[in-house]
């Protein structure tokens, strides 16, 4: 899922393109086995270095207390059957408005296909970095950069085009602040009223970006599929009905069902 010229994994390592006091720099980090996450960061700006160890911990949730977020969901079978395969972790995001433009990207296309239109946007309104560090070569566009670009640029339906400018723009004026929802509520209620942004979006960007704990995406194909009994899968109000006992950790529970998917043989 890496975004082309913004980011890359290689040898277990990631590394992305940051800026930090407005200086373009790239950022490596590694797990650790259980011990955490190692960090290095080129150049090694010492003014930044708390802000960049804040949001890399909130990146990999490394301040969850996944043991007793573990224990309250196995009261759920099917969660503990889940979760028989080590403590889960709800995967944030370096910077909210590059997930929400990921997550737009990303409707109701391959993650083959979501990744070329998230390297054409950066070759089309990044800003190259000075210097190439191996196939880093960009920052990600700002929500400006990405509002100023005609919708025929996109090379995507012009709905979702507009959709992405929509949310630019608002973000570039002032109108939506990424960094201003109060709660739960608030943030699903002011990314909906957005043009293309469902329910199921606001919830996601609200899981990852905004790490909000008990967020909760009862739409989601791949959550009725891992709870499906004979072939059956639940209806949305059947899945939010069952959610109900893994609050306030709803989230995890998203998350914990995905990987039951991802562990699945699939049919030829």
């Amino acid at each position: 899922r890496a975004i082309p010229g913004v980011e890359e994994v290689v040898d277990g390592v990631y590394r992305r393109t940051v800026v930090l006091e407005d200086t373009d720099a790239v950022l490596a980090m590694q797990a650790d086995g259980d011990r955490g996450v190692i960090l290095s960061l080129t150049p090694p700006i010492a003014r930044a270095l708390p802000r960049v160890v804040a949001k890399v911990a909130r990146l990999f949730d490394l301040d969850a207390d996944v043991i007793a977020i573990g224990q309250h969901l196995a009261e759920d079978p099917v969660l503990a059957r889940a979760l028989k395969a080590g403590a889960v972790r709800v995967p944030g995001a370096w910077d909210p408005f590059e997930l929400a433009v990921r997550a737009l990207l990303g409707q109701q296309v391959s993650v083959a296909a979501a990744r070329t239109l998230a390297g054409r946007l950066v070759v089309l309104a990044g800003q190259p970095l000075a210097k190439p560090d191996s196939s880093l070569t960009h920052r990600f566009p700002t929500p400006d950069a990405i509002a100023a670009l005609p919708l025929s640029s996109h090379a995507m339906p012009r709905a979702r085009a507009e959709a992405l400018r929509g949310l630019a723009t608002a973000v570039a004026d002032g109108s939506l602040d990424l960094a201003s929802f109060r709660h739960l509520e608030h943030a699903v209620e002011s990314l909906t009223a957005l043009p293309g942004i469902g329910d199921w979006t606001a919830h996601y960007l609200a899981m990852r970006a905004f790490s909000e704990p008990d967020a909760f995406p009862a739409s989601d194909l791949g959550v009725r599929k891992a709870l499906a009994r004979a072939g059956r899968m639940p209806t949305t109000r059947e899945t939010l009905a069952r959610a109900e006992r893994w609050r306030p950790w709803r989230s995890y529970a998203v998350f914990t069902l995905w990987r039951t998917l991802a562990a699945t043989p699939r049919r030829k």
